[in-house]
C-alpha cells in the first residue's frame, strides 16, 4: 500500500494507534502529514522526526485549529477519542466534548473537500458486540446496534458512526468506519497526556497494564476469574486495516479490524506472566460492577473480501514485541506515570 506524495490528516496522530500510523506513513514516501492532537492522553514523543510531520497542538473542534489545517488533504485519519471507558464514565461531558463534538466538527469542516479521497473513523467492536458470558460468536459488521450500553465511550463511538452516516449521504463526505477490537503494542505509554480524574489514567489498556506488572513481578489482576474474552489485535495489524481502509474501502461501509482470535483474559495473564517469567501468582478480584462486556471477537470476512486485510501477527510474537518495547522505554513510561502519583492516590475506580 501507498500514499505516495499524498497529503494527509492524522487528528490524534500523537496517540497510541496514530503515531504508529505515522510512522508507517513516513515508509510510503507520503507528501506530509498534519498531526492535530490536544495531548490529552498522548506524547509528542511518539511522532516522527520529520520535516514531513506538523503538529497542531489542540481540538480538532476549535475553529482556530481548523482554519490553520485548512481542507487540502487527500486522506484523513480520525483517531482522537476521549480514552476511554471508565474515564468517561467519571466524566460523561468531557467523553462528549472530545468524541462527539470532535467528530461533528471534523465532518462539516471537511463536508467540501472536494480532494479528499477518504476520511477513515476509528470506531470500537464494542459498540455492537453482544453483552453475554455464553459461548461467543463471531461479531459481524451487521451486528444489531444496541440502544444500552455500559459506557458513555460506547455511547460516543457509535453515534461517530451515525454522524459519518448523515456526512456521507447528505453531502457525499467519503466516510469509511473502521471498527478496533483489542488494540496492543509499542508506543502504548501508561500515563500518557494529562490526569484524567481515575487511576485509569496510569493504567488504560488491559496488555499494557499487565505487561508493566509481570515485568515488575506483581500480581497480575484478574477480574471475575478471567471469564472474560476479547479479540486482541497487535498495533501493526490495525495500521494495516486503517491504511487498506482508505485505500480500498467503500464510502458508507463499516470495517471490523480484528484477529478474528477468540483470547480470554485469564490466557492474556498466563501468556505475558510465562514470557517474562512472573514468578507471582494472579490476583483474582471481583467483576467490574459496570461492564458487561463478557466474552467478544469480531468477524474478519467482511474485511478479507472487500479491503484484502487479514491480521498476520500472532498474540504471543505481538506480546514478545510489545515486552521487549517496554523493557527499552521504561525511562519514558516510568517519567509518566509519575506526573499523576499526587493526583492517583486521592483517587479510585468507578
Amino acid at each position: 500500500m501507498t500514499f505516495d506524495g499524498q497529503a494527509i490528516l492524522v487528528v490524534g496522530g500523537a496517540g497510541f494507534v496514530g503515531s504508529n500510523l505515522c510512522h508507517k506513513l513516513m515508509e510510503s514516501n507520503v507528501g506530509s502529514i498534519k498531526v492535530v492532537d490536544n495531548l490529552l492522553s498522548a506524547e509528542p514523543e511518539n511522532l516522527p522526526d520529520d520535516d514531513k510531520v506538523e503538529l497542531f497542538q489542540g481540538s480538532i473542534a476549535d475553529d482556530v485549529i481548523l482554519s490553520r489545517i485548512g481542507i487540502n488533504f487527500d486522506y484523513v485519519f480520525h483517531l482522537a477519542t476521549y480514552h476511554g471507558n471508565q474515564s468517561s464514565i467519571h466524566d460523561p461531558i468531557k467523553d462528549h466534548e472530545h468524541n462527539n463534538i470532535t467528530t461533528l466538527k471534523l465532518c462539516e469542516h471537511l463536508k467540501g473537500a472536494n480532494k479528499l479521497k477518504k476520511l477513515v473513523y476509528s470506531s470500537a467492536g464494542c459498540t455492537v458486540a453482544k453483552k453475554t458470558y455464553d459461548d461467543a460468536k463471531a461479531t459481524d459488521e451487521e451486528a444489531d446496534v444496541s440502544l444500552y450500553h455500559d459506557s458513555p465511550y460506547q455511547i460516543s463511538k457509535i453515534v461517530g458512526e451515525f454522524y459519518g452516516n448523515y456526512y456521507w449521504m447528505k453531502h457525499g463526505l467519503p466516510f469509511v468506519k473502521a471498527r478496533f477490537q483489542n488494540v496492543y503494542g509499542p508506543r502504548e505509554i501508561l500515563g500518557a497526556g494529562e490526569w484524567r480524574g481515575t487511576p485509569a489514567t496510569i493504567w488504560r489498556n488491559v496488555t499494557p497494564t499487565f505487561i508493566w506488572k509481570s515485568l515488575l513481578e506483581e500480581a497480575l489482576p484478574l477480574e471475575n476469574e478471567g471469564r472474560a474474552s476479547r479479540d486482541f489485535i497487535y498495533v501493526d495489524d490495525i495500521v494495516a486495516g486503517l491504511m487498506a481502509c482508505a485505500l480500498k474501502g467503500k464510502d458508507g461501509e463499516v470495517y471490523n479490524l480484528a484477529s478474528g482470535v477468540e483470547t480470554s483474559i485469564k490466557t492474556l495473564a498466563e501468556t505475558i506472566n510465562n514470557l517474562t517469567e512472573n514468578p507471582t501468582p494472579i490476583e483474582y478480584k471481583n467483576p467490574r460492577p459496570w461492564d458487561r462486556s463478557g466474552k467478544r471477537f469480531g468477524s474478519t470476512e467482511k474485511a478479507e473480501q472487500e479491503l484484502g486485510f487479514k491480521a498476520v501477527v500472532t498474540l504471543e510474537d505481538g506480546l514478545r514485541k510489545t515486552i521487549q518495547w517496554t523493557q527499552e522505554n521504561q525511562e519514558l513510561i516510568v517519567r509518566n506515570m509519575e506526573k499523576h502519583v499526587a493526583l492517583l492516590s486521592e483517587a479510585s475506580f468507578d
